[in-house]
């Protein structure tokens, strides 16, 4: 770990991989959450079922969930986790006007399973962009946070 507390870096400022080869195996959980504000005639299109690509929030969950799948392939340090579940759910949000996105994903491992997370709502969030781009370019990905992460020595997180 280098002097700034920060683990993905060794004592000479090297980015590296994290040993987590003595930690203890735990169930871990760990939630996310995000959203993608748009136009008032986009969400109307995709609330009811009329963009042209398809049904816009069943391709947005599946590709949650493939995302999650592929985080260690995404982001160069993380580990390759046995992922044992992972749920997407994005719901319309008609005061925004847009798409509220959550993740919740689990493991039993030896690291966290933020990442895995805040990737499965990266994922969709953007699935829904690429989906609905052709009549909203000005679509605004935001708030993607982790809300929930339990498990493993450091314990249990909930934002607020």
């Amino acid at each position: 770990m280098s002097d700034s507390g920060l683990t993905h870096f060794d004592g000479a400022g090297q980015a590296h991989m994290v040993d987590v080869s003595q930690k203890a195996v735990t169930a871990r959980i760990a939630t996310a959450e995000g959203f993608v504000r748009m136009a008032q005639s986009t969400f109307d299109t995709i609330a009811e079922g009329r963009a042209g690509k398809g049904d816009v929030l069943g391709v947005a969950r599946l590709a949650g969930i493939m995302g999650a799948k592929k985080t260690a392939e995404l982001i160069p340090l993380c580990h390759p986790l046995p992922i044992t579940k992972v749920a997407v759910e994005l719901t319309l949000d008609a005061a925004l006007p847009g798409v509220r996105i959550s993740a919740t994903v689990k493991t039993t491992g030896q690291t966290g399973i933020e990442m895995e997370a805040l990737t499965a709502v990266s994922t969709a969030a953007l699935t829904v962009y690429d989906m609905a781009k052709a009549v909203d370019k000005r679509m605004e990905i935001g708030g993607i946070r982790v809300t929930l992460k339990d498990g493993g020595k450091s314990g249990r997180f909930e934002a607020e």
